[in-house]
């Protein structure tokens, strides 16, 4: 299950309703965490050195579903309000550190720092240690849900 920050709540409203200019990133940043976060974006801990990088993901039509379940190039038009990344999601391999107990994800706008879009924890912590597989979010298992 995920949620959507305060920081996007704010950007959506002042946009949908206020009239406000945003601009969409064209990527979203996938970030692995080691303690949950909160919409308000404290109190979470990213992963970092051994290798460790976010990942860029598209924002397009090919690399995220429609709420219609699609992995196709059609527009939404389904009724969950959830889409799903179309494509596998793949770190770098931990090189000379452990990474420690990934329990969360966050989706920034941003290669570094940037601004939290939506976090969420995982079904099943993982220990990911120096040496291990890149760790990875195969197709369909990261779901963005917006309509809760």
């Amino acid at each position: 299950m995920s949620a959507m920050s305060d920081y996007l709540e704010n950007k959506l409203i002042d946009f949908v309703f206020r009239g406000q200019t945003y601009t969409p990133p064209t990527n979203t940043w996938i970030g692995l965490l080691t303690t949950a976060t909160n919409d308000a974006n404290t109190g979470q801990v990213e992963v970092s050195g051994g290798a460790y990088a976010r990942v860029a993901v598209p924002s397009t039509l090919l690399y995220w579903s429609g709420t219609q379940g699609s992995t196709n190039t059609s527009i939404s038009s389904g009724t969950s309000g959830t889409t799903y990344n179309v494509n596998s999601i793949t770190f770098p391999a931990p090189s000379g550190a452990n990474w420690g107990v990934i329990t969360a994800f966050g989706m920034y706008d941003a290669a570094s720092g940037g601004n939290l879009l939506f976090y969420g924890n995982l079904t099943t912590p993982k220990t990911v240690n120096n040496g291990d597989a890149a760790p990875t979010f195969s197709a369909s298992a990261l779901s963005i849900q917006l309509d809760n």
